[in-house]
C-alpha cells in the first residue's frame, strides 16, 4: 500500500477484507528484526545475498539522548558509520538498499518498505505500448518484481515466524 503512514496503510487493508470475503491479513514478523539484521550488514559492510546497501541510512541512540544521526547521499561503507553502530552503540532504523540492481528502497526497522523505485530499464518493454497497455504491461513488471523481492527480504532476516 503507498501509504505515508500506518494509520493509512491500515484502512486501505481494513476496506480489503470488507470488500473480499474470506481474505484475513496479518503482519509478517521474521527470525531476525530488521534493526538487528542492519546494525549486522552495516557493522560488517556486507549485505546479503542479492541485496547492496545504498547511500541513505538514519542512525538512533537507545540511551535518553534519543541522538539521530542521518546519511543522504553519502558511502555507508565508512568508519565513521561503522563506529556509530559498533562503538556508539546506534541502531539503524532505516536503510536504503537495492536488490539485484532492479528494486530500491528504504527499509525500516518496523519491516515498512519505503521509497520503493523499479529500475526503469525494465519498463522498456512497456513503454512501447502505451496506454493501458502500456499501464498493464508496468504493472505485471512491477509486481513480478516485488513478488521476488519480498521473499528474498524475508529470508535475509532468517525467515518468517510461524504465526502464533
Amino acid at each position: 500500500v503507498d501509504a505515508a503512514s500506518a494509520k493509512r496503510a491500515e484502512e486501505a487493508a481494513t476496506m480489503l477484507v470488507k470488500c473480499l470475503d474470506g481474505l484475513a491479513l496479518r503482519l509478517v514478523q521474521t527470525a531476525l528484526s530488521p534493526a538487528a539484521a542492519m546494525t549486522a550488514w552495516l557493522a560488517s559492510g556486507e549485505a546479503p545475498a542479492g541485496f547492496s546497501v545504498d547511500r541513505e541510512c538514519e542512525l538512533k541512540s537507545a540511551d535518553e539522548m534519543k541522538s539521530v544521526v542521518r546519511y543522504a547521499r553519502h558511502p555507508l561503507d565508512t568508519e565513521e558509520v561503522r563506529a556509530h553502530v559498533v562503538t556508539g552503540g546506534k541502531q539503524p532504523t532505516r536503510l536504503a538498499l537495492t536488490w539485484k540492481g532492479r528494486v530500491s528502497f528504504v527499509l525500516t526497522d518496523s519491516l515498512q518498505i519505503k521509497k520503493l523505485s523499479v529500475d526503469d530499464g525494465l519498463f522498456d518493454a512497456g513503454a512501447r505500448h502505451g496506454g493501458d497497455e502500456g499501464f498493464d504491461a508496468d504493472a505485471a513488471i512491477a509486481t513480478g518484481e516485488l513478488r521476488e523481492l519480498i521473499p528474498d527480504l524475508i529470508a535475509a532476516l532468517d525467515g518468517e515466524l510461524a504465526p502464533a
